[in-house]
């Protein structure tokens, strides 16, 4: 294997040591650390002396003496590699041994090395129409020209942002059009934006309580103070949120199906948080990140389609219907904050995700494949959330029911008032199943405890009921 060698590429210093010794050890150093490993394949001694630009003589009398001592081996035309038969005592690539502490995960950014059964935030991957994908991609590639390997354009691809807004119009209801589409390369990366050019440091900002813990962090990181708003079945309580803060600068909600308890938020506290942002000159950050998944009837609108008042940002996610490393998303503001956002995304926020990728979206979008893909999550995420949901409460042998929820994609199992959700999903975690506390989720130490799971990529029975025998044997 010939991979690129930063570590020798970058050149040699005049002063100090020899330079075939500079060379001997910054190669005896990457071995040690394992960046290079058991056969893998150095440049020629005449390509890295040109890359260098010192004498050839040099870089052979190191690769020389590395291979004296049983670190490198010469083969002829075949090049010169690492000793195959080197035993390192360690990988930096390794998975780690143990799981990072509680306190060291606090808002969820850690995950597991591997997809593991059960995982949050992970979409059907098995299900994704690669085929599709791949075809989409090799046109792409062959049409190339000179002008698509510039920079991408600041705010989004204008295929792309037309795509998105026709998509949106359709099935969740929002009334857009493409200039109000900004491509964002995530969650964050959306609010971040509405921060930087909406929010303004000090104050304080509604959260919901539980709720996605990254929101928390951004506002906090941006200076403003989150506020705690408990969710109950009906959704966010405007209420309490107006009695704690009621000139707070924005609210953060996921209304179709709140994460993570997966509840709707109802109409009339719909009707109330409009009318709050539009008294108070507040605004509303929709997440949208899973609104197409609701297996109970159709999909609700979005909140943003009954914004008549222009306080609404709704921010929606690939990542959760395509796949994670898509590393793509979308806002969508009103009309009339269109020219703020472009000051701020020029200065800001710019190319943050390639052209190839946002064209591939584009076309996945307008050729009809997203809306056959969504159809398709939508029956299989059905089948598997019933299909989980027996097989859990088959090993929990009635200890425990599973929460049902109309939508989303996780499960909520509610656990007894003596139970704490933390080390019982540390020890699962432990056995091989990615579940998560739902204290992880909560502003403070007060309330329920339960455990989040996901079943979309839950493609086994057998796997479900195993997990259901397992906390059944822990409580």
């Amino acid at each position: 294997m010939n991979r690129p060698s930063p570590f020798i590429s970058t050149a040699l210093t005049d002063a100090g040591a020899p330079l075939y010794r500079q060379l001997y050890d910054r190669i005896r150093a990457a071995i040690a650390a394992g960046t290079l490993g058991p056969g893998d394949r150095l440049p020629s001694a005449r390509a890295l002396a040109k890359e260098l630009g010192v004498a050839r003589g040099t870089v052979e009398l190191g690769y020389s003496l590395l291979a004296s001592e049983g670190f490198l081996v010469a083969r002829g035309q075949a090049g010169t590699v690492v000793n195959p038969a080197l035993q390192l005592a360690t990988s930096p690539l390794a998975p780690p041994t143990e799981t990072p502490p509680a306190q060291e995960a606090p808002d969820l950014l850690w995950r597991p090395q591997e997809l593991l059964p059960f995982q949050m935030g992970v979409p059907a991957m098995d299900a994704f129409p690669r085929k599709i994908w791949a075809r989409l991609g090799a046109r792409y590639l062959r049409g190339m020209r000179p002008a698509d390997l510039d920079y991408p354009p600041p705010h989004g691809l204008p295929a792309l942002r037309s795509a998105i807004a026709s998509y949106l119009q359709v099935a969740r209801g929002i009334d857009c059009a493409a200039h109000q589409v900004f491509v964002t390369s995530g969650w964050r990366h959306s609010l971040l934006h509405v921060a930087h050019t909406l929010l303004r440091p000090g104050g304080h900002g509604w959260v919901e309580d539980p709720g996605y813990p990254p929101a928390r962090q951004i506002l906090r990181q941006f200076g403003i103070e989150p506020v705690p708003v408990t969710v109950d079945a009906q959704g966010m309580n405007v209420e309490q949120g107006m009695s704690r803060a009621p000139d707070a600068q924005v609210a953060v909600v996921t209304p179709a199906h709140q994460s993570p308890l997966s509840v709707s938020m109802s109409l009339p506290r719909r009707q109330a948080l409009l009318d709050w942002a539009a008294r108070h000159d507040a605004w509303i950050v929709e997440d949208d990140y899973d609104g197409e998944y609701r297996y109970a009837s159709r999909p609700l609108p979005a909140l943003a389609s009954l914004d008549r008042n222009g306080r609404v940002l709704y921010a929606g996610t690939f990542s959760k219907v395509l796949y994670p490393g898509i590393r793509l998303g979308y806002l969508v503001v009103p009309a009339a904050q269109v020219a703020a956002f472009e000051r701020t995304g020029r200065a800001l926020f710019a190319a943050s995700t390639p052209t190839m990728t946002q064209a591939l979206v584009a076309d996945f979008i307008a050729e009809g494949h997203f809306a056959r893909h969504i159809q398709r999550m939508r029956r299989l995420y059905a089948e598997r959330r019933a299909a989980t949901i027996a097989a859990l409460e088959r090993g929990l042998e009635g200890r425990l029911r599973v929460q049902p929820a109309p939508g989303g994609m996780h499960l909520v199992l509610r656990l007894p008032g003596d139970c704490t959700d933390r080390p019982l999903a540390d020890q699962l975690l432990a056995e091989g199943f990615a579940v998560q506390p739902l204290s992880r989720w909560r502003a403070s130490d007060s309330g329920e405890s339960a455990l989040l799971m996901s079943f979309t990529n839950c493609a086994s029975a057998e796997q479900a009921q195993r997990l259901g025998a397992l906390i059944r044997q822990a409580l």
